[in-house]
């Protein structure tokens, strides 16, 4: 019987450790887009995620400062402020930032996204496969070592 115990309070203790994914556009299709491609797991790896939507630099900043965000998915196509721009300042004054995927608008782009410091790049159209890919990548490395083990 206590087996089955355990068992639920550790499913319960999984479920409520959630890594904070902060998603930056000014498009909110785009919000959109990555939040239904990476859905609630992207990984069996992974706890779920909460998302918190972002639409302008400064509410970027804002969250990213107050601390809690375990990566940050930035719009390179965002306007006026793009997810690139905002990246290299992330990393730049945040000490210790969390990961930085950005979405670029052409392959080309990939070079940019390593000036801004930018730990991934996924280009758009949003291929759900690679986002989900890259996301599980970046994510892994923050997770308590007893929750890989």
């Amino acid at each position: 019987m206590s087996d089955s115990h355990d068992a639920g309070s550790h499913g319960s203790g999984q479920r409520q450790q959630r890594l904070r994914v902060l998603v930056y556009s000014d498009d909110v299709d785009v919000r959109q887009q990555v939040i239904l491609a990476l859905g609630r797991r992207p990984h069996p790896d992974l706890p779920e995620l909460q998302y918190v939507e972002v639409a302008t630099e400064p509410v970027v900043v804002q969250n990213m400062d107050a601390g809690g965000i375990d990566l940050a998915i930035l719009d390179g196509e965002a306007v006026p402020a793009g997810g690139m721009g905002i990246a290299k300042q992330l990393k730049d004054e945040i000490y210790r930032c969390p990961p930085i995927l950005v979405l670029i608008g052409r392959p080309q782009d990939a070079w940019l996204a390593t000036w801004s410091r930018a730990e991934a790049a996924v280009p758009h159209p949003i291929d759900p496969v690679r986002l989900a890919e890259a996301v599980t990548q970046l994510l892994r490395p923050r997770l308590p070592a007893t929750a890989t083990s």
